[in-house]
């Protein structure tokens, strides 16, 4: 046998829910403000809903560019000797333990030029590694030396 409680108390739920909404006094403005109410949800949904839309399609459109970018040739262009220097210098000279003074730096066709003194040995292979890493370096000729060297 089953138990009827769940059918009454909806029915009972219902019951109120009619009596507030037409009740002679308030029911009016009661039916109104939840006809509102339920009109704004449906509007600020839309709005979510095209915001989302757009924010999707804008993010699988720059993933599309950035395959179809990687995927076509790029034909970088020649770079003269001074603006190659400048940016081996801008990349090299980034860190606060490079002594700046000491290190002068030379290019000629591509190939970049290290001279001067370091003070620790594993900075000689550093400042290659970091010099090799510049777009536009061909190759790099490294004549950096230690103290007493």
């Amino acid at each position: 046998m089953r138990r009827p409680l769940p059918f009454f108390f909806a029915a009972a739920l219902g019951g109120a829910a009619l009596a507030y909404y037409l009740d002679p006094r308030s029911g009016r403005r009661r039916r109104h403000l939840a006809r509102d109410k339920a009109v704004s949800l449906a509007r600020q949904g839309e709005r979510r809903g095209r915001r989302l839309v757009r924010h999707a399609t804008s993010d699988v459109y720059g993933v599309a560019q950035r395959v179809a970018n990687r995927r076509a040739p790029h034909d970088e262009a020649e770079v003269d000797d001074a603006t190659l220097v400048d940016r081996v210098e801008s990349i090299v000279f980034r860190g606060r333990d490079i002594p700046k003074g000491q290190i002068n730096i030379n290019a000629e066709n591509g190939v970049v030029f290290l001279r001067g003194e370091v003070d620790r040995p594993e900075l000689l292979e550093e400042l290659e590694s970091r010099v090799r890493k510049v777009r536009g370096v061909r190759g790099v000729e490294n004549r950096l030396h230690l103290p007493k060297a």
